[in-house]
């Protein structure tokens, strides 16, 4: 299966909005969401993938169909420490899904990123947790740390670790 990390570029915001939609109908169940009056659900802001140099958004391709999105940032959602990453969305359409799609994806962008990770999951999201535990146990050979995180920025379980990327290691 050929997989692509694609950055989006400056006409990509009604195809990452399109995206969106399917993303947040995937949990609305979990979470309760309804669609708003225009019959679109509330999804997570996005401008800041165009304006911020430390937020970076990707479309993830399949045979050169779009298949999902990583959204991230170089500052920690829980901390605002801008030496760790943080995965702020991620989202691999259900038709590629345990095909190693999202995997693929996932350590592209540890290696291309390398530093110390964060990987959050809301506690209603147990598929989430699972893939996420799965991955970065992986990619890390077990080396990585989990815990609750519960205050008013997040509540739910945390994955931590160092990744080191190609370039960091003198292989790139």
């Amino acid at each position: 299966m050929n997989v692509r990390v694609v950055p989006l570029g400056p006409g990509d915001e009604a195809r990452l909005k399109a995206l969106v939609q399917l993303y947040v109908y995937d949990f609305s169940e979990d979470l309760a969401l309804d669609v708003e009056a225009d019959g679109r659900f509330r999804g997570p802001p996005l401008e800041v993938y165009w304006s911020d140099a430390r937020a970076h958004g990707f479309f993830v391709e399949v045979e050169e169909k779009l298949a999902g999105f990583a959204l991230m940032q170089e500052r920690s959602r829980l901390t605002g420490d801008e030496a760790v990453r943080d995965v702020t969305e991620f989202f691999i359409l259900r038709r590629y899904r345990r095909h190693g799609v999202g995997e693929h994806v996932a350590a592209w962008l540890f290696d291309r990123f390398g530093g110390r990770w964060e990987v959050r999951q809301r506690v209603e999201n147990a598929a989430a947790t699972a893939f996420w535990r799965r991955v970065i146990g992986r990619y890390t050979g077990g080396r990585y740390d989990e815990f609750q995180w519960d205050d008013e920025r997040w509540r739910g379980p945390v994955q931590r670790f160092e990744a080191v990327s190609p370039q960091s290691a003198g292989l790139g």
